[in-house]
């Protein structure tokens, strides 16, 4: 007799957690988020002998014959792994790669909700950018892209260039990126319903971390007007001595206007706000804004800028928060990006894609503009369709697409 499969979320009793009968949150995460699944059945001997031992032979030996055979008769065309070691997590820090699977499951989830992207979390113990590379070097063969997450600054940026360099599959890390493309539609939109262009803007990033070198390159790429970067020293500028590679190369492609010194002279005039460190900014500098100005404070769970001040300066506000109008929200992004990049089996995501994921963003609610809708919710289900479409083009026309 077969033994019963049991699903441990059905099972509390004893188990059951003071914290659990308080706080659905325990709850919900109790026996993990996810699942595999198989997507054939093996009801009898010949569904055995298909799936596995004989049949499965002759599926391997022509994949050793023809490699590209895998994205045909595997899964590997369609799942994507979350890669993490731990160390940047949300806004709780460096707290481990254990501690950090529930955040991986959830990423996974979004993944399929989102995108019908499947994805594996992988939560990795180690830290020096050669074991990390390394290590999703030698799994790369199982997966059709590489979602970094996660992996704090500025060895993310390491990890990410050297692992594109050696593996011929998508490698995106969200944290940079994901934020970047929506950051940069929201602002087209913003833009727009206050009769401005990108290129007469001039805005002021607080954070130089990896979401804020890649909103600024985005930025850069898209033709905005001039962004200075902040750290907590101050602008990051060319004149500064104590700027690590990362941000020497960033001083090299932002700050036309040559300021220094502390942020609140960067927003003394400017029109854009984008805060991606923590922190508060002083209502003070807020007031010394352009007028119309466009204020993003992202930190969560407190944004930079709370939104009742920035209302005060401010003709559009957006944020990390989903119970505020105008959610900056990664989830708009990456299963759209990476379901369009596996659709057309994209060697890698180039700046072209996630530019062109951006207008695709922008581009679902340009019709229904108004101060408090510059970007779609994620639950708007023309969302993930329009970027992938958009992502999948603009592979092809950059060459990186294979079918």
């Amino acid at each position: 007799m077969a033994a019963e499969i049991v699903n441990p979320r059905s099972e509390r009793g004893a188990d059951e957690t003071r914290d659990e009968l308080f706080d659905p949150a325990f709850a919900l995460h109790r026996g993990g988020k996810m699942a595999i699944e198989a997507t054939v059945p093996v009801r009898d001997r010949d569904d055995l002998s298909l799936a596995y031992t004989p049949g499965v032979a002759k599926v391997c030996s022509a994949i050793a014959e023809q490699p590209e055979l895998v994205h045909d008769y595997t899964w590997k065309s369609q799942v994507v792994a979350v890669v993490t070691d731990g160390s940047a997590v949300l806004g709780l820090g460096d707290i481990g790669p254990e501690a950090s699977l529930p955040v991986m499951e959830g990423k996974a989830i979004l993944f399929k909700q989102f995108g019908g992207v499947d994805a594996v979390p992988i939560a990795l113990d180690c830290r020096e950018v050669d074991d990390i590379v390394d290590t999703v070097v030698r799994l790369a063969p199982s997966f059709g892209g590489v979602n970094l997450e996660d992996i704090s600054a500025p060895r993310c940026f390491e990890v990410e260039r050297r692992l594109q360099e050696r593996v011929d599959i998508p490698v995106f890390h969200d944290d940079q990126h994901g934020t970047a493309v929506v950051t940069l539609a929201a602002l087209r939109n913003a833009a727009k319903l206050t009769g401005r262009s990108l290129g007469q803007l001039r805005a002021v990033i607080s954070g130089a971390g990896a979401a804020g070198v890649a909103i600024a390159k985005i930025l850069v790429e898209a033709g905005i007007g001039d962004v200075a970067v902040c750290d907590r020293k101050g602008i990051v500028s060319e004149g500064r001595e104590d700027l690590n590679p990362v941000k020497r190369e960033l001083a090299g492609f932002t700050n036309k206007a040559g300021l220094s010194g502390p942020l609140e002279k960067a927003l003394d005039g400017a029109d854009v706000f984008i805060g991606v460190s923590g922190g508060t900014v002083p209502e003070e500098a807020v007031a010394t804004m352009a007028k119309d100005a466009l204020i993003f404070a992202m930190a969560n769970p407190t944004p930079e800028i709370h939104p009742d001040v920035a209302h005060k300066y401010a003709a559009v506000v957006a944020t990390g928060r989903s119970d505020y109008p105008n959610q900056i929200n990664n989830v708009l992004a990456f299963p759209g990006i990476f379901a369009g990049a596996l659709q057309v089996r994209a060697s890698r995501i180039t700046e072209g894609m996630k530019l062109a994921a951006a207008e695709a963003l922008a581009a679902v609610v340009a019709d229904e503009l108004s101060a408090d809708c510059v970007i779609p919710s994620p639950f708007d289900e023309r969302v993930a369709p329009a970027v992938t479409a958009a992502v999948a083009a603009a592979a092809r026309a950059e060459g990186v697409a294979r079918r």
